[in-house]
């Protein structure tokens, strides 16, 4: 199952670009800035393989992670994650440079549970347009902690699951941080998505 074929890894891969310059162009008015939002490349794998493919080689290293929820035509946990130093440097494009350390401490949950919401709805309303299925979404929480405890706590699902991985790259200003989209999705789940990528192909 995670051998997808090539021509589903592009329809894949073209989803998740929508989805991005989606949120890349909602972000924008936020910051009234220009934002960039790349996703360089995309991995399907077993859940149980998720320790090699990690955001750090350094495993105390200090992450947040937006968690957010996917149920209907498949179900999914979607997370987002960044490196804690890098959340605040997005706070501080996201607020602006006249916000203090401490009030950047203050706002950081409720401003990166909005950058989550952007990033990964954005990446679900590409599937529900393109793919023509329905989804809903829980609303966004926000952790902070170590990779591997973050990942533990939050994919909540068994080893024979499998992972969506995407590196990800956000530039404000022109200053980019990179962090990683993860979208877990049970055997079945998977396997409804790949359905559905079957039938957006032979529609092309």
């Amino acid at each position: 199952m995670t051998q997808l074929s090539e021509l589903q890894m592009d329809a894949l891969t073209e989803l998740f670009n929508v989805g991005v310059s989606r949120a890349a162009a909602s972000f924008s008015e936020i910051v009234n800035d220009r934002v960039e939002l790349t996703v360089p490349k995309i991995e399907i794998c077993r859940l149980a393989e998720i320790g090699e493919k990690k955001l750090s080689s350094d495993e105390k290293r200090r992450v947040g992670a937006v968690s957010q929820r996917f149920s209907g035509a498949f179900d999914a946990n979607a997370l987002l994650f960044f490196a804690e130093e890098h959340t605040l440097k997005i706070l501080g494009d996201m607020l602006g440079s006249q916000v203090s350390a401490d009030e950047l401490a203050e706002f950081e949950q409720e401003a990166m549970c909005e950058l989550g919401n952007i990033i990964l709805n954005s990446c679900l309303s590409a599937m529900t347009d393109m793919l023509g299925i329905t989804l809903n979404s829980s609303l966004p929480q926000y952790y902070i902690g170590t990779y591997p405890d973050l990942s533990k706590a939050l994919v909540g699902r068994t080893d024979d699951s499998y992972i969506i991985l995407m590196d990800v790259t956000l530039a404000i200003r022109k200053q980019g941080v990179e962090g990683q989209i993860v979208f877990v999705l049970s055997t079945p789940s998977l396997a409804s998505l790949v359905s559905s990528l079957d039938r957006l192909i032979e529609n092309i």
